[in-house]
């Protein structure tokens, strides 16, 4: 009667009677490997001669696990070699029915059931995943690429949106962008802030005389030298024609105008051009109260105009 059940249950089954060492196959179990009914021998030895060799350790393990009661159930799947010397999955199940009183087995059934079309579904399966992964791999590294490209790209327009074209430092936009934080922060914080405005003494003349392309080299010239004076955290931009600007973060009206000397002075000590000797004039204020950036620059300004109205070559407060 078991092994009735066992048939509508399983491709083939197997009785092992451990006492004896004889093993019945049915002729199911014969035919989904290939085999003539009873054409092998009726031991534990055949079922050991078709098991795959990469397969055999891992069965023996679970078979002796299941035999010495150190798992509750026998079940493995591997690969046994068929007639024609290709080897078909199977799952195995296994069963001991009694035990002789030493705890050894007596008697032991199982079936094997033909999970080939499975197997062959999850190989199908999982190439495809690798594929799939493969592609999505490839394609995440491509549009890695890609957001990089247009990183650098967004870094460059940023750069050039709030760079001046001819000198390189930070344009008008910028340079109002920035007081703006910075105006925010000091009063955020309780932070001195200053401002310096200047412009080249009589730069007009320069480009009248020796040409616009002789005044762009001055301005450059100009930037260089004054760049070479800032601090680290300052900025200096254009703010328009031969007029410049440089914010002072946490910087009060002395550090302010400590730099603006340093910088005229510096300027004293590049070469004339042509008869005209480059000299800068120089307006500095510190931020008051609650005061705007459009304010605070106006009131530069005004300090600029002063040191124009001075005589030049100087710095106003």
């Amino acid at each position: 009667m078991l092994h009735a059940v066992m048939e509508l249950v399983s491709d083939g089954i197997w009785d092992w009677n451990a006492n004896t060492g004889f093993v019945y196959r049915n002729p199911g179990w014969y035919e989904m490997l290939g085999y003539a009914n009873h054409s092998l021998e009726n031991s534990v030895f055949t079922w050991e001669n078709v098991i795959h060799p990469d397969d055999y350790p891992q069965v023996m393990k679970v078979f002796d696990d299941y035999l010495h009661h150190r798992t509750a159930h026998y079940q493995a799947e591997y690969r046994c070699r068929k007639k024609d010397g290709t080897f078909l999955w199977i799952e195995d199940r296994g069963y001991v029915i009694t035990r002789n009183a030493d705890d050894s087995v007596a008697r032991m059934i199982g079936a094997h059931r033909n999970i080939q079309a499975r197997k062959h579904s999850i190989e199908q399966l999982e190439r495809r995943n690798k594929s799939l992964e493969a592609l999505v791999a490839e394609r995440t590294l491509e549009l890695s690429r890609v957001n990089q490209q247009l990183q650098l790209q967004l870094n460059e327009n940023r750069s050039l949106a709030e760079s001046d074209a001819l000198t390189h430092i930070a344009n008008r936009y910028r340079l109002e962008k920035v007081l703006l934080e910075e105006c925010e922060r000091a009063q955020r914080f309780r932070l001195p802030l200053s401002v310096i405005a200047m412009d080249i003494d009589d730069f007009k003349p320069i480009n009248d005389r020796h040409g616009h392309a002789v005044g762009d080299e001055t301005l450059v010239r100009v930037v260089e030298c004054l760049a070479a004076c800032v601090r680290h955290g300052d900025l200096l931009a254009r703010w328009g024609g031969d007029e410049f600007m440089v914010v002072l973060p946490k910087s009060t009206l002395e550090t302010a105008k400590a730099l603006a000397e340093r910088m005229r002075q510096a300027l004293r000590n590049l070469p004339s051009v042509g008869e005209f000797k480059v000299t800068l004039s120089l307006g500095v204020v510190q931020r008051v109260n609650d005061e705007s950036p459009t304010r605070l620059m106006a009131r530069a300004d005004q300090a600029l105009y002063r040191s124009k109205a001075a005589g030049k070559d100087g710095v106003s407060e």
